[in-house]
C-alpha cells in the first residue's frame, strides 16, 4: 500500500449511497452485526438523514465515508468516519474529517464533537480535537 495521495479522489456530501458499498464500509470497520443482514436498509437512512453525510470516491465507488449528526445551529457530532482498508493511510479519513468540519462551520456550528475509538485519538489529536475534561461518554443501557 502507498501513502501516496489518489489520483481522480473526490469528496462530497451525500443524501444516497450503494448498499453494498456501505455494508462493506460497515464490515470493514468492524460495525457490522449479524442481526444486519435480514434488514440492511437502515443504511439509507443513516445517509439520508444525518445532517451530512460525506462519501469519498474513486471513480464511482465509495471508498471512505463520514457523518456528522447535528441541527445546524448550534452542536454536531462526528461519527461512522471509515475508510477501505486498502485505501487506509493516504489521508482520506483526513479529508473527510475537514470536510465535515468545513461544511459545519459554514453553518456556524462552532461545537463539533466525537467519541474516538481505542486507539484513534492521535488521529483526531492532529485535526484539532481534544479531550473534554470533566466528561465522560455515556451510552443508554436498555435494561
Amino acid at each position: 500500500m502507498s501513502d501516496a495521495p489518489l489520483a481522480g479522489l473526490i469528496i462530497k456530501t451525500i443524501k444516497a449511497a450503494p448498499m453494498q458499498e456501505l455494508i462493506l464500509l460497515y464490515k470493514e470497520a468492524g460495525w457490522w452485526e449479524h442481526s444486519y443482514d435480514s434488514q440492511p436498509e437502515f443504511l439509507k437512512y443513516i445517509v439520508k438523514d444525518s445532517a451530512l453525510f460525506v462519501g469519498a470516491f474513486l471513480g464511482n465507488k465509495l471508498i471512505g465515508m463520514g457523518r456528522a449528526l447535528s441541527d445546524l445551529a448550534s452542536d454536531a457530532y462526528i461519527q461512522d468516519v471509515a475508510v477501505l482498508k486498502k485505501y487506509r493511510g493516504r489521508g482520506i479519513g483526513k479529508k473527510i474529517i475537514q470536510t465535515l468540519i468545513e461544511k459545519l462551520k459554514e453553518n456556524n456550528v462552532e461545537w463539533i464533537g466525537l467519541v474516538a475509538q481505542p486507539g484513534t485519538s492521535s488521529f483526531y489529536k492532529e485535526l484539532g480535537f481534544e479531550p473534554l475534561k470533566d466528561h465522560v461518554p455515556l451510552k443508554y443501557k436498555d435494561s
